[in-house]
């Protein structure tokens, strides 16, 4: 099955079902899956198995045979996969759909305005990160960082700007880290990479190619792989060494960056941590130039 089949959602599930198969029970929960994506992407572990014929217990084994903790994670990667199928304005009608339907208060499909609803679902997105995240897989990133001769940072799209954010601190904390985006920028960057360095990929709703070029590139050349994103991509995940794997559903038609700028956050966290020495003289030097170059405004002392 080709890399391309296998990132449409019917080959996705396909592809992680065990070589045996799935049999009796299980097998008509992944027939429902693959014929009724967005219910099952939207629904309870309660509803699906109704809609199965099976029991909650049946779903929750289901998923583990699909290689997932229970429901709610395959359900996460469901939901972010179907999202990543439809265009921007379909997207959007799925949330209108949502908030017209009867919701209990507080979730996704409250009454609100848009703007209340964007936040609640950010907080929901931050929960659950908060939930699932692996602080091993930070630590690895971070120290994959710190040891390396320099680090890359592919990011594409809106959420270019959580790479932005990853390489501007990263640097303060005393790190060669650069971002780059698509273009000659991107390009340039790839033709150096080598042994020694680390390649960090951000990807949300939609996989940029380039974005999956560069890391199966950069992995060919002898570099470290990392992925931030919120679906894991055959392609992608095929060069990364360990994926991070975060809540980005917006409310509108675009991905949320919240929980992607809450993991950079943990991740330059984390690595001002390896070397705290480092990173104080790096803060002191760069200090000391925005200083010189009068970037920082200091306010006069309050008269005695």
């Amino acid at each position: 099955m080709s890399e391309r089949a296998t990132d449409d959602l019917e080959g996705w599930l396909r592809s992680r079902t065990p070589e045996r198969g799935l049999r009796g029970k299980s097998a008509a929960v992944l027939e429902l899956l693959l014929s009724q994506p967005r219910r099952a992407s939207y629904g309870s572990a309660g509803e699906l198995a109704q809609l199965a014929g099976v029991n909650v217990a049946t779903v929750t084994r289901t998923a583990q045979a699909l290689g997932f903790a229970g429901w709610p994670a395959l359900q996460q990667e469901l939901r972010a996969r179907y999202l990543s199928s439809l265009s921007a304005g379909q997207v959007a009608a799925e949330h209108h759909a949502e908030h017209r339907s009867t919701g209990a208060p507080g979730s996704p499909g409250s009454p609100g305005s848009p703007g209340a609803r964007s936040l609640r679902r950010d907080l929901d997105g931050l929960a659950l990160l908060n939930r699932r995240l692996d602080e091993r897989v930070l630590a690895t990133i971070a120290e994959a960082v710190a040891a390396a001769r320099r680090t890359t940072i592919v990011a594409d799209g809106s959420y270019a700007a959580v790479g932005l954010a990853l390489a501007h601190n990263a640097r303060l904390a005393g790190y060669p880290v650069h971002a780059v985006t698509a273009g000659s920028e991107l390009v340039n960057a790839m033709a150096t990479v080598g042994e020694g360095d680390v390649l960090i990929a951000v990807s949300f709703w939609r996989l940029y190619e380039n974005t999956v070029l560069a890391a199966n590139e950069a992995r060919a050349r002898g570099a470290r792989v990392f992925a931030v994103t919120d679906a894991v991509s055959p392609a992608l995940a095929a060069a990364a060494e360990e994926v991070v794997l975060v809540p980005a559903e917006g409310e509108a038609f675009f991905p949320s960056l919240t929980a992607g700028i809450a993991v950079a956050q943990a991740l330059v966290t984390q690595l001002a941590a390896v070397d705290p020495a480092r990173t104080g003289a790096a803060i002191e030097a760069a200090e000391s130039m925005w200083t010189r170059f009068g970037l920082l405004h200091r306010h006069p002392a309050p008269p005695r």
